[in-house]
């Protein structure tokens, strides 16, 4: 994911100030969740699990990073699409659906982490950590379709 990231930045890195501010804040997301799960190249005892403190800093950055996304980017991007064609209106309503999936698995890993006690029942919390990764994976290709819409179709207003 981060890969895809670096990517995406060298591609539309200045294109938009708001582009950029979203891209960086997937950084940071991505960095956290990379520590979180242990993932290179961030080493962690596997034999413990993350801390609480860590697991709220995290949801934090999730739903800020879920709430720029939905009220400030998506907003622009839906915009720019019904001003300046079609073909990009269609791919953001077939995308959106699918975002909102996402945003629903991230926000029950919040409900279920963000005030976790260290005494709880963490019997679940690796597959729900991958089942975030994965709908993270997902949610990032799709912001990226509709991030190259709007850098190709819509570059004179991004």
């Amino acid at each position: 994911m981060l890969t895809e990231l670096q990517k995406a930045q060298q591609k539309y890195g200045g294109a938009s100030n708001a582009i950029d501010k979203w891209l960086e804040e997937r950084r940071e997301l991505l960095v956290r969740y990379c520590k979180l799960a242990g993932l290179p190249p961030f080493e962690a005892d596997k034999s413990k699990l993350p801390g609480s403190q860590e697991i709220a800093e995290f949801c934090q950055v999730l739903v800020d990073y879920l709430s720029a996304g939905h009220f400030e980017v998506f907003d622009n991007i839906a915009s720019q699409c019904k001003v300046s064609g079609g073909e990009s209106l269609e791919l953001a309503k077939r995308l959106w659906p699918k975002i909102n999936d996402t945003t629903d698995i991230a926000l029950s890993f919040d409900d279920k982490y963000a005030e976790i006690e260290e005494s709880a029942n963490w019997d679940k919390f690796d597959s729900d950590l991958s089942n975030l990764g994965q709908a993270l994976e997902d949610r990032f290709d799709y912001e990226d379709q509709l991030i190259h819409i709007l850098y190709t179709k819509h570059t004179e207003v991004a």
